[in-house]
């Protein structure tokens, strides 16, 4: 019940941050909508490759168990073609043959004997080959269908990345938009200063929000113990550090890495998401507190995988290294903070 409660007041956070950033800023508004909708493209593209893959693997198993029915096949009707052979040899008459021509009882016994395993060896022969013909037709079948369900997701893949196509190019004009309305170094101060007001005004409702939950409920870890040892939150070097100067005064508040696109982001301990959506400045943001007053702060994702309320595990990986934020180039943004104050991520992370 508590984590329900904490759900609805984190989403009435989540709305109240983006209706004020919306309200004061409608480039930033386009932004958020035109880099959510590049987020679902990609995710939507990537579930339909998933879909072909599954699709794909699917039909070359059908596939190889039609090769491997049409090999049993041929095996049986050679075999039924020996036997026709030796049935044809012998003739119609040959029991009454046997009857009329051993003189030995016993062995007139052991030959009809053979002579029936062979008539039935035949029947089993032939309903083998009636089964492998209908599982042949039945394969076939399902290779039309899967054939079929290719092609569509074929089509609705090469939709989707039409999509992406101009959800990405929709928000690049409005980035040009945000570029020229912030030619100054002062409008780009302000916007920055806006930017970290949003974020600290963020974190301190969701201190209050997460500040009734007992600390087995927020996924609770020593975490105090793990200076030093932490994971780096995803691959690549460091281009800014906490600390330094960022603009007019501002100093980062945290590190932010070089990343490939989509690289995964992982989380640097185990801990329960608090936040995880789109936010000016930092883009898709994921927020984990785990607990004793610590959250880690992950931003300028391409796409978030875990939503608010989940229990993440250290080294999960909870999104996709993306430029969302406005970034010029795929990167990560990473945070650690107690009580809400941020902490130097060197003093934290393995080296």
């Amino acid at each position: 019940m508590q984590l329900e409660a904490l759900r609805d007041q984190i989403a009435r956070i989540t709305r109240q941050v983006s209706r004020g950033q919306a309200e004061r800023d409608r480039l930033t508004r386009q932004l958020r909508d035109t880099e959510k909708s590049v987020g679902k493209a990609q995710a939507a593209l990537e579930d339909l490759r998933r879909q072909r893959q599954t699709g794909a693997s699917r039909r070359a198993q059908l596939e190889a168990q039609k090769h491997q029915l049409e090999t049993d096949l041929a095996s049986n009707r050679g075999a039924l073609a020996g036997q026709l052979r030796a049935a044809y040899l012998i003739g119609r008459a040959e029991p009454l043959k046997l009857l009329l021509n051993q003189k030995d009882p016993g062995q007139t016994g052991r030959m009809f004997a053979y002579y029936s395993y062979f008539g039935r060896a035949r029947a089993a022969q032939i309903q083998a080959i009636e089964a492998d013909l209908q599982r042949v037709g039945l394969l076939d079948g399902q290779l039309q269908a899967q054939d079929a369900k290719l092609a569509s997701l074929q089509a609705a893949q090469q939709a989707q990345v039409t999509a992406l196509q101009q959800a990405r190019s929709h928000r690049m004009q409005v980035l040009a938009s945000i570029s020229a309305q912030t030619q100054t170094r002062a409008e780009r101060l302000a916007r920055l200063r806006r930017q970290r007001g949003d974020l600290e005004s963020l974190l301190a409702q969701l201190r209050r929000a997460t500040a009734s939950l007992p600390p087995e409920d927020l996924g609770h870890s020593p975490f105090a113990q793990m200076r030093g040892k932490l994971p780096r939150p995803v691959a690549g070097s460091i281009i800014e550090r906490y600390g330094e100067v960022r603009a007019g005064g501002l100093r980062w508040q945290g590190d932010l890495f070089a990343a490939q696109r989509d690289a995964p982001v992982r989380a640097v301990s185990q801990g329960r998401v608090v936040y995880a959506d789109w936010l000016a400045g930092l883009g898709l943001l994921i927020i984990i507190d785990h607990g004793g007053g610590y959250m880690s702060l992950y931003g300028h994702n391409a796409r978030l995988y875990e939503s608010v309320g989940q229990h993440v595990t250290a080294g999960q990986t909870i999104a996709q290294a993306g430029d969302s934020g406005g970034s010029a180039r795929p990167e990560l943004y990473f945070e650690i903070r107690r009580q809400g104050k941020p902490l130097d991520p060197r003093q934290w992370l393995r080296h």
